[in-house]
């Protein structure tokens, strides 16, 4: 067995053995207003995607959070390159990264209500909150940049493109990604959280709140599984394309 079998076994073990824990605490507390087993919110989940307003809230939810993220992806790369070649964008950017980090979601969103419908909430709190992450991340990793490569791009005086696609982008992409995954987890909690406050129509944020406001326990757990599953979606197929925008770079 190869090291990344094993680890795939355990991860998988791991999963296992929290839904067991899960399931046992579910069984003991016997309250299905508290409570539900694994093994009903998978029952309910599948009876809720017969309901075509589900699948339309997924589709609302998923558009706006990931532009928020899209957004904020394609902002952070150009003023992550900005700041690293201008130091005065750099201390003009600084306040402003450092007040989307600290400031807390609800705040955010009651402010961002008086000014914009509660539709494209989750828009306007993914990126705020998903920014600063990608931002700080990527020009981290071009200050970082060895120095010797650049030296020797400076020596034999490459373009603009080359030193991207030869110097850069070999060493960015690894941190690129990492951050790319965090920022992908964070917009989902920060859009839906939003969702829950503003409570825009047909979205999966209203959907959890009112299961709350009725005590349909089970179906907060389906709803939130449905999110986690759409996150995890999203996330592969944004590293995917990640990637391969990144084999294309390299390969020009």
């Amino acid at each position: 067995m190869n090291s990344t079998t094993e680890k795939r076994l355990i991860r998988l073990l791991s999963v296992l053995f929290w839904l067991a824990v899960w399931h046992i605490a579910a069984v003991i507390v016997s309250q299905r207003i508290l409570i539900v087993s694994p093994v009903d919110v998978v029952i309910r989940l599948f009876e809720l995607l017969h309901q075509p307003a589900v699948w339309k809230a997924g589709v609302f939810s998923t558009l706006r959070i990931a532009g928020g993220f899209l957004l904020a992806l394609a902002s952070a790369v150009v003023l992550a390159m900005l700041s690293s070649r201008l130091k005065w964008v750099k201390i003009l950017l600084e306040p402003l990264v450092q007040a989307f980090k600290t400031i807390p979601v609800a705040s955010i969103v009651i402010v961002v209500l008086i000014w914009v419908s509660s539709r494209n909430l989750s828009v306007i709190i993914s990126f705020m909150m998903v920014f600063p992450v990608l931002y700080s991340n990527l020009l981290s990793s071009i200050e970082d940049t060895d120095r010797k490569m650049l030296e020797m791009a400076e020596a034999y005086r490459l373009s603009f493109c080359s030193r991207l696609r030869l110097v850069y982008l070999p060493q960015v992409c690894p941190y690129f990604l990492s951050s790319a995954s965090l920022a992908l987890g964070l917009a989902w909690k920060s859009g839906v959280a939003a969702e829950v406050i503003g409570i825009p129509d047909g979205s999966l944020g209203e959907l959890l709140y009112d299961a709350k406001v009725f005590f349909a326990t089970a179906d907060v757990f389906a709803y939130t599984l449905l999110i986690v599953i759409l996150s995890v979606c999203f996330e592969q197929i944004m590293k995917a394309a990640i990637r391969y925008a990144a084999m294309r770079l390299e390969a020009i």
